[in-house]
């Protein structure tokens, strides 16, 4: 069976291989002969399921083979035969799930900058939802924070360009440029009847992951915004900092809005806190992909009560950590569903300086539960009202409609049935027209204002009064 499907191979190539007589034959005819020695010498030794699924393979690289012959023997205009592979590339990928992407060499060293300097811009995360560009989070302290961005606003337009099918690269690329020039982006928010200019002044973006203060003496609040390279270090600081003031009562973690970052970060932040056991696990369909991230015994040890402030903007590495904390009750998580970003983006840097970002794994919480598409579910669930005083609207029975994981296109589920994955219902979402002055969002940590922060400081006020007496009634 193997011989007769290898010489049906064979002979097919070889007549592809003669019909091609023009430019593309001219310039693909080394690598695809290549491809095709190999495709035979694999069919030869393999047994016949596998033999089936190669021939699969061949006739699919067969059928993009023809497509570029035929897009660059016929299209209107010359065509660039590297655009269109890279094209290809992109495509494939996109199909894929929406964290995955290939990165031209510009675009590869700019992630590398991300982690680790600045860059100029307006500080917005950003994904595809149903094909439109979408806001997941304003970057705290950021231009387009001050303005008023919110997760889930919709860029409709760039600088009057429109947005649709365009590229996560390429979006980022239009949304940066030199500090102090100015871009204007045409948002669509839920419940708006039409399209707000938002012209933003781009400044340098730090890489500042650690904000703190303390709420009230013995109360230290510390905010992280995102985890980079020095998140776990700077932390450390600002706790010792608190120590040096006094014994801590409580502490207040806020995670809010915190679209992730590195994976080590997140891990050693929540080794702080935990002695021994599972932080977080990864799984994926090759061994390499199984990790398990274990604690590690700790050399100071803390003891006070910890809440962990959570919302739909907190994905990924803020995920690791809440459900960590959560799993192993050494915090109270608070606030509402968080974005269920759980899985693993490994980046792979090809030779010609470009990279590939590929979605090879799931995280999972120390018990067990996938973070994918479902995210953290608080302990304590506390709405935060938005800052629209202004505005008479009735705060006590606003609801917004906001983005998370599960509502972007391709995205890889968690195995779990639909209704358990999504963890929350779909909420109502407001109505306003989008007009008037441009709005500037509420500050994390504004203590007259948040009522997540209040409701936090209470409970670890709560903690403190009732542990002693609790305490006592037992002896």
């Amino acid at each position: 069976m193997v011989n007769v499907l290898f010489l049906k191979i064979l002979a097919a190539w070889i007549a592809f291989m003669t019909e091609k007589k023009k430019t593309l034959l001219k310039r693909l005819t080394i690598p695809f002969a290549l491809i095709g020695v190999l495709l035979v010498m694999a069919l030869w030794t393999q047994p016949p399921r596998v033999a089936a699924k190669t021939q699969d393979a061949y006739k699919s690289l067969e059928t993009f083979s023809n497509v570029l012959s035929l897009v660059q023997e016929n299209y209107v205009d010359e065509v660039n035969l590297d655009d269109l592979v890279q094209g290809a590339i992109k495509g494939m990928l996109g199909t894929l799930d929406p964290h995955s992407s290939y990165m031209k060499p510009d675009e590869y060293k700019e992630l590398q900058v991300e982690t680790k300097g600045s860059f100029s811009g307006i500080g917005i995360e950003i994904s595809m939802r149903d094909g439109v560009l979408t806001v997941i989070s304003p970057i705290e302290g950021t231009p387009a924070f001050q303005k008023g961005l919110k997760a889930g606003d919709k860029i409709i337009k760039i600088d009057g360009e429109p947005t649709k099918d365009l590229s996560i690269n390429d979006a980022v690329k239009r949304l940066r440029g030199p500090k102090g020039s100015k871009v204007t982006i045409s948002i669509l928010r839920e419940g708006w009847r039409e399209l707000k200019d938002f012209t933003i002044v781009r400044d340098v973006i730090p890489i500042i992951s650690v904000k703190s203060k303390l709420l009230e003496p013995g109360y230290p609040y510390i905010r992280v915004i995102q985890f980079q390279s020095k998140t776990t270090q700077d932390f450390q600081k600002a706790l010792k900092d608190f120590e040096k003031e006094g014994a801590i009562k409580g502490l207040v973690i806020d995670l809010r809005n915190n679209p992730g970052g590195l994976l080590d970060q997140a891990v050693r932040m929540a080794d702080l806190f935990i002695d021994k056991g599972v932080i977080v696990s990864t799984r994926g369909r090759i061994k390499d992909q199984n990790m398990v991230f274990e604690a590690e015994p700790n050399k100071e040890t803390y003891k006070f009560p910890i809440v962990v402030l959570v919302n739909e903007g907190s994905a990924s590495a803020s995920e690791i950590v809440a459900g960590a904390l959560k799993d192993h009750k050494r915090a109270i998580i608070l606030g509402t569903q968080t974005f269920g970003k759980g899985s693993v983006q490994t980046i792979i840097p090809m030779n010609d300086g470009s990279g590939l970002r590929l979605t090879t794994a799931r995280y999972y919480t120390p018990s067990g539960e996938s973070i994918q598409a479902k995210g953290i579910t608080p302990d304590v669930v506390v709405q935060n009202r938005e800052a629209a005083e202004d505005e008479g609207e009735n705060l006590t029975q606003q609801k917004h409609q906001f983005l998370r994981e599960k509502d972007l296109k391709h995205h890889i589920t968690n195995g779990l049935p639909e209704e358990k994955e999504n963890g929350t219902k779909k909420e109502e979402p407001a109505v306003n027209d989008g007009k008037g002055k441009d709005e500037v969002k509420r500050q994390p940590g504004d203590l007259g204002k948040d009522q997540q922060l209040q409701a936090a400081l209470m409970l670890l006020k709560g903690v403190n009064i009732f542990a002693p007496r609790a305490a006592n009634s037992s002896k």
